[in-house]
């Protein structure tokens, strides 16, 4: 196998199931329809990578195998002849630097899952960085370089870009809507790309957000349909309640709330009953109007009403630019889906040839 990753991870394809082979564990990932269940691990050949050495930690998942999405990536890239182009031009012996070129000014998020990338590619890959998670970069500065075989580095290249372009989108937009929205805390939602929750999620962390509910298992959220079956959301509260301690369960449990009344509702169950409920949801209470700006009275009155009983949270026309106002409102908590679902990657580049690589950049004005 030309590339050190298909040598580690074979697969094998079914018309109903997907199975991966890993050469480091015993265990067999498998899965019915070609979904694949990950466990929750982070595993290198190499012991410069590991947690102690990440500024910023990914979120906690209790099934979800970041190893397992690194080796796809470069299985997808690969396919079943490895890197053609690379066979054909690049010497296997030939030794190079590459350096990695911001044309952009942003935040950089990815640094740690690029080690991890070039470490399953190729572990005596040496890599070097300027900067580290969560720091800016300005348009055409080099912040790191990787040393080593040229042909594991033109390998490792796309996949790690990819991934570093779209975490390092997600974590600048998300330190300038976290910036505008103090005092209230900015929020993702599980608006993300499929496959790569925790890896979208962890820009979010790197970029100074904090993280919503990680999937469906972590925390109670009865939206508008639970509502809708329940009949009225008291009901739903109350079911809620009741499946809870039935279950000995405990967890984080919001409601979501579209009017002042349905907030009124939630407050009088509340003052009844004992409950679980710990966050109420605002949505759309932000109001757009036709100049562009806001009406945030609706938002501010319901956060009244609550008088900090639970924590709150808006969800609904939150703009970087609408953000600071919504802030203002004395909300908790401030979700956006936008984050994650409507991401601009950074522009980032690998280079081996810096002179030129620049001399291209500052013709296009992208360096």
């Amino acid at each position: 196998m030309p590339m050190k990753a298909l040598a580690s991870t074979e697969m094998l394809r079914t018309p109903c199931s997907l199975f991966l082979f890993s050469s480091r564990s015993p265990r067999l990932i498998a899965s019915k329809r070609g979904f694949i269940r990950m466990s929750a691990t982070i595993e290198t050949k190499n012991p410069r990578i590991g947690w102690e050495s990440m500024v910023i930690k990914p979120p906690s998942h209790p099934t979800y195998d970041i190893n397992a999405v690194i080796k796809l990536a470069l299985a997808e890239d690969a396919g079943d002849q490895g890197d053609v182009t690379s066979m054909a031009t690049v010497p296997g012996d030939m030794e190079v630097e590459a350096h990695f070129l911001a044309k952009e000014d942003g935040v950089v998020a990815g640094i740690a899952l690029a080690e991890m990338i070039f470490d399953e590619v190729d572990q005596s890959l040496k890599v070097e960085w300027t900067q580290k998670d969560g720091d800016f970069v300005n348009k055409g500065m080099q912040f790191g370089k990787v040393y080593g075989r040229a042909h594991s580095i033109v390998v490792a290249e796309r996949v790690v870009l990819n991934f570093m372009q779209r975490m390092s989108g997600i974590a600048t937009l998300t330190k300038a809507m976290a910036d505008a929205a103090y005092p209230a805390y900015i929020l993702e939602t599980r608006k993300t790309a499929p496959g790569l929750r925790l890896v979208d999620k962890w820009a979010v962390l790197i970029g100074g957000g904090k993280n919503h509910r990680m999937g469906l298992f972590d925390m109670v959220m009865i939206k508008d349909n639970h509502i809708s079956v329940a009949g009225g959301v008291a009901n739903a509260i109350k079911s809620v309640d009741q499946f809870l301690e039935q279950r000995n369960l405990q967890m984080g449990v919001e409601v979501e709330t579209r009017t002042l009344d349905e907030v009124k509702e939630v407050l009088n169950y509340a003052a009844h009953e004992k409950t679980s409920l710990t966050r109420v949801m605002l949505d759309n209470m932000v109001v757009p109007l036709p100049n562009g700006d806001v009406d945030i009275s609706m938002l501010k009155e319901a956060v009244e009403l609550i008088n900090g009983r639970f924590e709150t949270e808006a969800s609904g026309n939150v703009t970087l630019e609408t953000v600071h106002k919504i802030g203002q409102s004395g909300v908790t908590f401030i979700s956006s889906g936008a984050l994650t679902h409507s991401v601009k990657a950074l522009d980032i580049s690998l280079k081996i040839d810096m002179e030129l690589a620049l001399q291209v950049g500052r013709r296009t004005k992208r360096a």
